[in-house]
């Protein structure tokens, strides 16, 4: 919920940029208003909303402020890997601490190549 404004924001704007005479040239041929969000806005809006997903997936993996207020850091129970680093960085364990970085910096690497090799796919089929 705390990365809902790093999702809103890309998708406004992508949203805003869609034409609204589509949308109403959708209306007059009775186009419902879903059909016409499924048919025409999300098609044409993909690359704000591959974006918004970025962006809160970024903030998302590296958060541990947030973790630590609210679920805190009870051990064996909420533990996540961003978590992980900060408490190996605090201990003075640096190798382990670079370890997992590095483990945290690979996957989130290897999810955003997915992301953008789906997207080529999805913008290849439409051509």
């Amino acid at each position: 919920l705390y990365s809902l404004p790093f999702m809103v924001q890309p998708l406004q704007a992508a949203f805003e940029t869609v034409s609204r005479g589509l949308w109403e040239a959708a209306a007059t041929l009775r186009a419902s208003p879903l059909d016409r969000f499924f048919s025409i806005v999300l098609p044409l809006s993909r690359g704000g909303v591959l974006s918004a997903l970025v962006l809160t997936f970024a903030h998302t993996v590296g958060e541990f402020g947030v973790v630590l207020m609210i679920g805190g850091n009870i051990p064996g129970q909420t533990k996540v890997l961003s978590t992980a680093v900060y408490d190996h960085v605090e201990a003075l364990e640096y190798s382990q601490a670079h370890e997992l970085a590095a483990g945290l910096l690979i996957f989130s690497f290897v999810i955003m190549l997915l992301l953008y090799a789906v997207n080529q796919r999805l913008l290849r089929a439409r051509l």
